[in-house]
This record gives C-alpha cells, structure tokens and sequence, in this order.
C-alpha cells in the first residue's frame, strides 16, 4: 500500500466529514441526508472525471476501501460533531490537503489514459472540486467556486505544475510534492491574507 494511495483515502475520509457537516444547518438532517452530502462530497468529482474519461469500473466501485473511508467519515461526525465543529481550521487543512491530492491524482489518471496534457489538467480540477460544488447546491450554499476565496485556481496552477514538472522529467514523487504544495501553500496564504481572483465584471 504506497503512501499516495494512503494518503488519497485520509482525503476521502476528510470530505465525508466535511459532507456530513454541510446537513448540519438544514431543516431535515437525518441520516439519510448527511450520509449522501458526505459519499458526494467524496466521490463526485472522480466519478465525473472517470465518467467524461470513459474510465470503468469507476474507482470507488472498484475499490471498497474508498466506500468504507466514507462510511467512517460519516460515524466520526455523528459521534463527535460539536467537537469536530470547534476545529474548523484543522478541517480546513484536511480540506486543502484534500484537494491539492485529488487534484494530482486526477491530472495523472488522465494523462496515463492518453489525453492532452490540458484536458488533464482541466480532469484535475475537477476531480478536486466538483464533490463540493455538488455538495453546496444540495444544501443550498454558493458554490465554492462561486466565492470570493481561491479555490480551483490553486488546483488549476497545481497540476500546470505537476505537467511543467513531468515534462522535464523530473522523478514522480518529487513532481508529487512539489505540486502538492503550491497548491496548499496557495490556499493557505489566500485564506490568510484574503486573496481572491479578479473580477470578471467591474
């Protein structure tokens, strides 16, 4: 079991938590509820990419560790919801790790299955985002994308990296790293020092 692959399932256990506690403010919480937002959260966004890559079985059908990741996620906020609501920052870094992941596992997937590096990169994004945008529009809230803070633009300039990276050749799990980083170090610092892209529309 390689580090990634560890690593890539703390990610999902982390967006079901998040998922979960999305419920939390709705009129109907049950546990139906909070149960689909957390496997959504989880798994929208590469479902999307394997569905638009024509890539089956779809990863999460093909591997029920994924499913039980989620199913943990979902149990740990029931249990320890008040305590997990006072560590929204510590979320909030679950999240960003979250995505700067799924955002490189994305690009690669799509790359070993022979598309343009600039379909990869927009796969990427996808497989980083999409989960909670489709998170936010069942619960009602502006997507995340949609708001002020940086995002999927710290995802997008993470896997422009992971491809520049590649291209030079240089070892896989150094491209890894790197990449991960700038897109968690991007987040980071635009959250701190409220950083958001330009506007479209002045």
């Amino acid at each position: 079991m390689s580090i990634q692959y560890i690593l890539e399932i703390v990610g999902t256990f982390a967006f079901a938590i998040s998922g979960a506690l999305a419920v939390k403010d709705q009129k109907h919480q049950d546990w139906f509820g909070a149960s689909f937002t957390a496997f959504i959260s989880s798994i929208g966004g590469g479902t999307l990419r394997d569905v638009l890559l024509d890539s089956y079985p779809l990863v999460w059908i093909s591997d029920i560790t994924i499913i039980h990741a989620i199913i943990l996620g979902i149990i740990v906020t029931f249990i320890f919801y008040k305590f997990l609501l006072r560590l929204r920052k510590t979320l909030f870094l679950f999240d960003t790790f979250g995505i700067a992941l799924f955002t490189l596992v994305g690009t690669e997937k799509a790359l070993n299955l022979g598309v343009r590096p600039e379909i990869a990169v927009i796969m990427g994004v996808f497989t980083a985002t999409m989960g909670g945008v489709i998170r936010d529009v069942m619960t009602n809230e502006i997507p995340i994308i949609y708001r002020k803070e940086v995002y999927a633009t710290a995802c997008f300039t993470g896997a422009c990296v992971y491809l520049i990276l590649d291209r030079f050749g240089v070892e896989r799990n150094t491209t890894f790293i790197l990449s991960a980083m700038v897109i968690i170090v991007i987040r980071i610092l635009a959250v701190r020092n409220g950083w958001s892209v330009p506007r479209f529309f002045r």
